[in-house]
Parts: structure tokens; sequence; C-alpha cells
């Protein structure tokens, strides 16, 4: 045995020699050379197995179709098996279709597989049995595999092998698998295995593969080609060629989670064909009864929970807004959907993405199909969501709560003079109040006047929704929101704002009394765009990637600048990103980061397309980091603009002394007590002992004066407008979407799904399949949510107060001019 294994060392190591001679090789394919090669070894008996026994089972090379035989051939191809499959095939070789003396039952899991093949011999019957794995994506993969033989092999003589393979897909068209088998006994064979799709899809497939053994016996097959054709989804014709003259020619029909395959061998004489079928159950396939489709089925959409932009993948249950559209398209476009019936209950939305997913259950209508809306209880937000549906459910107990629209904010001053504490606004343009929160004890004339305005484009904007999707006229609706405002269930029914009381465990009997037949629910998950296999396509798609700009704008906190961008400029130089989205939802906040990002979305225009899709809130640095976009996409309800440049300074006036703080210092410098004072513990911040002096305060409104025409200058270059333009809509003045679409701050009006449409157009892969490449990726834990089950800890322990939030961060960049909406507009975006 020793002896043997020394053999096989050094015949290894000469052929690699001989390889590595070779001059001017590709790396690689000295590598794919390499790997084949180590079974090109002499051989005149096999003791497992071969390769081409399986000719019989399988309609092409593994490569060429679907996940092969799970992993008996290659066993690299299951990383692309989607979910559990089994498949049982049989033939009538040695007897009549109902013997079952040759047969194979072939099952997988994503990444493992186990197969059993039943041999029938003139010393009787044996089993063959396989254990494999694969690790890999839709690019390139690995996998290793054990084999053995039942006991009872008589005559036979089997024994334990591995196997080896891997597979290369570097583009659309090609794929390229190298297996090898390798025995405990005996010596081991290489294949070779190749797939071109000239049409760079599932319709037409040319394979062909190649074993390299040496000293085979006579007879022995070496290769084979062949093609198989898909004409409609899920039905596959095959044919195969093999060296011995052998012709096969197999039929696979899918329907769905089942599919059914038969394929007859014509041998090299012209007589004594046999047949081989099969059956496969469990994994979703192609089928081309999805165009058919029954309409019996209505998609449950539970939202209860937060909807965000990102979740953690482990102990996070909360939904995301682009798994909510997705899944509305995907109900859209299956022909067994008729209908959505949505839970509300529990749901923690803010108003902007809500719009979002009522404007997606408008193109959901369009089609014909139904909405059905349950509410347990509904403000102005939830009613304007709910009354897009076709019928509004509200629970027995609920309630409508019409109030109006309300904007207001807190105010400090006070609470800093009780403490002590003195502060300066640094405020020199008539809209920017970022932080009057602070400076005064009322709201100021020009905040009031933009607020006011904000308020009542979105009280008309939902109003208006309102009335078109309830048959309501403008002044009855006022009539309700002035005067009746707290609806109870039966005067909800009876006002036409609600159709039925009922709750949502009766939601199958109300479905059924609304379209007159029984209607079956169905998981988001079951959708047939989310079963399909992804063999359609080889290699890596063309990607849009999606980053989220989310929050304050800082370097390590909010949206922070310092890692995300290097995933802008990662996209903007990834060849296989065809198009950028910047998702902003941002009150802005310090200018450096929003300049890195905004910067780096500069230098990448003209390589691709680069779209900014605003949230709730995308303004001041928020609008920053928007103003390079090759388009703008905002919502109506969008607050954005807010170009502008402010600053604060808290300093102390007898805080310190009241508490029985002193402080003391030496310095050298005209300037240099300025910013020191006693720092607060915990917090690692300062308490400046000193306002600014006249002369400090005329240097702090030139450089707020110069930051601010830099930043009109800045948002002119990107906009393509003057500065005399952008200057009229400036001056730290926030705008509604809609508003921002007139005066050319904004493109277009829509959310997420338009700017994804947009850049599917301007890329130019609009009848391209393509991935969505979400970044930063998301965290792997919400430590946040684990937190409070362990000790009893409460979870109000662990969150901050935003007002301390806010504080903290001002303190934290005390004296710096920054363009920065008061921040009490993030709270709103989180809390809404």
């Amino acid at each position: 045995m020793v002896s043997e294994v020394f053999e096989t060392l050094i015949k290894f190591h000469m052929i690699f020699n001989i390889i590595m001679r070779i001059k001017k090789m590709n790396p690689a394919l000295q590598t794919l050379i390499l790997v084949f090669s180590l079974f090109a070894v002499d051989s005149a008996q096999t003791y497992y197995p071969s390769y081409y026994e399986q000719n019989k089972f399988n309609i092409a090379s593994p490569g060429a179709l679907k996940s092969g035989l799970y992993g008996y051939d290659n066993p690299a191809l299951l990383s692309l098996q989607p979910s559990p499959d089994i498949y049982f095939t049989w033939n009538n070789e040695t007897g009549s279709f109902s013997d079952f003396q040759n047969w194979g039952l072939y099952t997988a899991l994503p990444y493992f597989g186990f197969s059993m093949v039943n041999n029938k011999t003139d010393a009787g019957s044996f089993l063959d049995y396989k254990l494999s794995a694969g690790v890999g994506n839709s690019v390139a993969g690995f996998g290793a595999g054990i084999g053995w033989a039942s006991e009872e092999t008589y005559n036979v003589d089997r024994a334990t092998y591995y196997t080896t393979g891997l597979y290369y897909r570097p583009a659309s068209y090609f794929s390229i698998g190298v297996i090898g088998n390798l025995p405990t006994k005996g010596y081991g064979e290489g294949i070779l295995d190749l797939a071109v799709r000239p049409l760079t899809n599932e319709v037409l497939t040319l394979f062909g593969d190649y074993l390299l053994r040496k000293n085979l016996t006579a007879g022995e097959n070496t290769w084979s080609a062949g093609v198989i054709v898909e004409p409609v989804d899920g039905l596959r014709i095959s044919g195969r060629y093999f060296e011995t003259e052998i012709f096969n020619v197999g039929v696979h029909l899918s329907l769905g989670g089942i599919g059914i395959t038969a394929q007859t061998h014509f041998p090299n004489e012209g007589s004594g064909s046999y047949q081989t079928y099969g059956i496969r159950a469990g994994a979703y396939d192609r089928t081309f009864f999805s165009d058919i489709g029954s309409g019996n089925d209505y998609v449950e959409l539970n939202m209860n929970g937060t909807v965000k932009y990102q979740r953690f993948r482990f102990f996070d249950d909360s939904k995301t807004l682009i798994e909510i559209l997705e899944q509305i398209d995907a109900a859209k476009n299956d022909k067994s959907i008729s209908g959505i019936a949505i839970n509300t209950s529990g749901m923690n939305i803010n108003r902007e993405m809500l719009w979002e997913i009522r404007e997606k259950l408008k193109e959901f209508k369009s089609t014909g199909k139904k909405v059905v809306i349950y509410i347990d209880g509904a403000g102005m937000n939830e009613i304007h969501l709910a009354s897009v549906a076709d019928k509004i459910i509200l629970d027995p107990v609920g309630s409508v709560q019409l109030p109006g629209v309300v904007w207001g904010r807190q105010y400090y001053k006070g609470t800093l003079e009780k403490l002590g504490i003195g502060f300066n606004e640094l405020r020199y343009f008539k809209y920017k109040s970022a932080v009057e929160t602070f400076a005064n004890d009322k709201m100021s004339e020009a905040d009031k006047e933009q607020l006011q305005k904000l308020v009542d484009d979105y009280y008309e904007f939902v109003r208006k929704d309102i009335c078109d999707g309830r048959n309501i006229s403008l002044n009855d609706f006022d009539d309700l929101v002035d005067n009746k405002y707290f609806i109870l269930p039966n005067e909800a029914v009876e006002l036409g704002l609600v159709d039925t009381l009922a709750r949502w465990d009766s939601i199958k009997d109300i479905v059924k009394d609304f379209e007159g037949e029984k209607k079956s629910l169905v998981s988001p998950n079951s959708l047939i765009q989310f079963k399909l296999p992804e063999d359609d396509y080889w290699g890596k798609k063309p990607q849009i990637a999606v980053i989220y700009a989310v929050g304050v704008c800082a370097m390590d906190e909010g949206i922070k600048a310092r890692t995300l961008v290097n995933y802008v400029e990662d996209a903007v130089e990834d060849d296989n990103v065809k198009a950028i989205i910047l998702r902003v939802d941002s009150p802005g906040g310090e200018a450096l980061p929003s300049d890195y990002i905004a910067e780096a979305l500069r230098k990448g225009k003209g390589k691709k397309p680069i779209i900014v899709s605003q949230g709730f809130v995308a303004g001041s640095g928020g609008y920053w980091l928007s103003m390079y976009g090759d388009k703008i996409v905002s919502s109506p309800i969008t607050i954005t603009g807010s170009i502008g440049v402010i600053g604060s300074f808290f300093y102390n006036k007898s805080f310190k002394e009241e508490i029985g703080v002193s402080t003391d210092f030496v310095k050298r410098g005209k300037h240099a007590e300025l910013g020191y004072g006693m720092r607060f513990p915990f917090f690692g911040l300062t308490l400046p002992d000193r306002n600014f002096t006249d002369e400090e305060m005329l240097k702090v409104e030139s450089v707020i004066k110069t930051f601010y025409n830099d930043f009109v200058n800045r948002v002119a270059e990107g906009r393509g407008l003057s500065t005399e333009e952008i200057e009229k809509i400036a001056r730290g003045r926030v705008w509604s979407g809609k508003d921002a679409l007139n005066n050319g701050l904004v493109d277009i009006l829509g959310g997420l799904s338009t700017a994804i449409e947009l850049a599917v157009t301007e890329s130019g892969l609009k009848n391209c399949k393509y991935d969505l490449v979400q970044f930063p990726p998301p965290g792997w834990f919400n430590f946040e949510s684990i937190l409070p089950g362990f000790l009893g800890v409460n979870k109000f322990m662990i969150e901050e107060d935003p007002i301390v939030t806010d504080l903290k961060f001002r303190l934290g960049n005390n004296g710096t001019p920054m363009p920065i909406m008061p921040m009490s507009d993030m709270e709103l975006l989180i809390s809404e």
C-alpha cells in the first residue's frame, strides 16, 4: 500500500513539473490542467461507479443542467441547490418498466446531498452510496464527497472512493467543471465538463464532457456531447451522443414543485434500446403552468413591527422597506394571486415609507387585483394608507382618529437659563432654524412660515388621497377633522371611512364574501418569484448597488461616513455594479462626513448612473449628500432643501459654580482657552468657561458665511443652475418634495422603487437580469433586542433619550458651523 501511494506521488510530481514548464500559460489554465491531471493515471479497472456509468440516469453533463445528480457526479454543484429536493429514477435495461432493478435515489439540501444507486448484475444486486457537500456562489464552487458500496456485493469488487469537484462560470454563456474520483483501491479518473449558452440563457445549452484515464479498456466511453433546448419554461428536450455511438433523447417536464423525466437510450447497433424514467419533488422549478395561474390566492402581508431600511441578520424580526416593495411587486406579477390582505396591527413606520407602500399597492391594483386592509386603530397616516384598499376592515373596538396635522418643537431656553448654561445661536440665514430650540422659548416667525407650509402641503396631500379613495368630498373631510375627529367603529362605517367591522381572524370569511368565492391566504415567501431556481443565469449577474446614508451626518455614527465612503468608492470602481442608488434619510450634521460621500459620488459621475433616492428627511447635510446625483428622486412629502449653515455655542454662566466645580489653566495664545472648561463625567464632553468675544464672533460669522457660499456654489454645480437661482431657494429654507420638484432641487417624484426603475433604465438593464445589492452589509446581531432578556434589563435603560442624543451631538460639535436641520426632524424619521 505504501509503495502504491509513493508511486502515485512520483507520477503526480512528474505531471506537475511538465505543466509548470509550459511557457506563457495562463495561471488559471495551469491550475485547471493540474487538477485534471491528478486523475489521469494508469488504470485498466475501476473499483467504483465510473462517471459514464451514470449516463443512463442523467440527461446531460452535470454543469449543463441545474445541479446535476445532486452531488453524485459533481459535488460542487450542491452550492447552487436552492432548497430540499429529491429525485427517483429507474430504467428497464434489465427488465420491464416495473422491475426496478436499476434505480437511483438522489436527495439534496442546500450544500449537502445523499445518493444511493441500486445496481443489477449477473451476480446479484448491490447499492452504491454517496455523501457529498459543496460550497460556492454563482461564479465558482468547490465540493467533495465520499462513496461506498453495500457489503453484499457478491463478486463485484467495490472500494471506498472520494470525489472532488469544482465549477467556474466566468460569464453568463460559459461553464466549466472538473471532477476527480479517487478510490482507496486502484486508480482514479478525471472528468472535464464544458457547457455553453449561446443566447446567455436557459433556452439553448450545448455541452460536452471528457473522461481521462490511461489504458482504458476496449469499448469504454471517453467523451460525450449534446444539447438541451427549453422552448418554454419547464419543458426541456435533450439529445446526447457518446463516443461509443450510443445516443440518448430525453424530455423533462416541470410542474413547479414536481418534475417528470423520460429518456430513451439507443445503442450503437440500432436495436435493444431501453428507457429511463424519473420523478422529482421538492424545490420549485420553472413551469409553463405559472403563466396559466388560477388566481385563487391572496397574499397575507403582516405589517406588525418596525419597518426600516436594513435589519440585523439574527435576532431581528423587523421588516425592511425594500422587502415589502418586492413582495407587493412579486404578488402583482404572480398569476396565482388575485389580491393582498394586509394586517396593519402593531405597525411602526414613518409616513414617507407608508406613502411608498401605498404607491406600490396602487400599481398592484392597476392589474385588476384587489387590496384588503385591516386596521385596529388608525390616525391620519394609517387611514391614508388604508384608503388605497378596495375594502377596509376596522376592529369592532378600534377607532379612526382624524385630528389633523401638527408639527411642533420643544424649546429649552428657559431650562438652560435655570441650569446656568449660556447659549449663543450663530444664525445668519432667515430660515436656518436648526438650533433655535435652545435659543428661543417659541417658534421664530421664519420657522413657523416654513413649517406651516409643510403642514398645509401634507394635510392637503393626505386629504385628496383619502377623499379619492373613499369617495368623500373635501368639505366633508374637513368637517370630520374639525368636528368629529374621534370616530367610533359604527360611525366610521356610516361615514364611509371603512367598509366593515371585524377582527383579523375573520379575514378569510371577509375575503370570501368580498370576492364571491373562497380564497386561500399564502405567505409572501410562497410567491413564484422567490422560489424560482437561478439556473437561468450563469455567473455573476450585473448589480445595482443600493447604499443607505441614514441618520445624522457624522464620521463614526449615523451615516458612519468613514466606512460608508468605502462602499461608495467600491461601487463606483466595480465594473459589475452598473448603477448606484444612494438612499438618503438624514437631517444633516457635520460637513466633512457629508462631503466625504458627496465627493465620492461626484468622482463617479459619468462612470455609471448615480441616482439619489430621498426618504423622509434629506435636508441640509442630507441635501449635501444628494446634490451630485445624476437624478434626485424625492417623495412628495419628503422634507428636503435647507441649504444653509448654522452654528451654536454652549458655555458656562453659573452651572459649574452651582455644582461646586472650579477650573483653572495656563495658556499661550490669545484664544487658547476658547472651548476650555469643565468636562461632564461619563460623556467626555466639555462646557466652555466663556462665550465668544466680539472679535471671535466676527471671525465665526465670516467662516459661516463663507461656508454657506461654498454650499450654494456646490449645489449650483450639482444641479446645473446658477448660484443666484439656488440663493433664492436656499437661506436654510426647507421644502416638501413637491415644491422641491418645482424649484429644481429634485428631478422626479417617487420612492425607492422609482429610483430602482430609473437605475435599471439608465444602466441599460431594462430587459436583463440583475441583482440588487445593499450596503453597508447588515449587522449580525441586534444586541439591544437581546440584552433586555438577560438579567431583567429594561430596554429603556439601554435606549438614549433623543434630547440627550441631540445635546451630546451639539456639545461634541460646539461652535462648529454645520449644515444641519433640527435634530427633532431625525426623531420624526425614527419614531413615526
